[in-house]
């Protein structure tokens, strides 16, 4: 891996312009998901699982912000 991969992937990256505001939405659209989680399946070790895997999600995505957001992204999709 090069340096400046490295650099990316350990330096805290403060946020800017409107980043709060889009992690927000990927927190809020996944604690919507985990409560149809919650609601539509048992409580077992899958369940668990999925709710980890989501919690992955947020963090994965909230990187990429914070990690790559040298552009702006495309329009955001609505709740249709």
């Amino acid at each position: 891996m090069d340096k400046r991969e490295l650099d990316t992937r350990f330096t805290y990256h403060p946020p800017t312009g409107d980043q709060p505001d889009r992690y927000q939405a990927i927190r809020d659209g996944a604690k919507r998901l985990a409560r149809v989680i919650s609601k539509l399946t048992p409580e077992s070790r899958e369940q668990a699982l999925a709710f980890t895997h989501l919690e992955e999600m947020v963090f994965w995505a909230n990187a990429s912000i914070a990690r790559r957001d040298d552009q702006e992204p495309e329009e955001a999709p609505t709740d249709d």
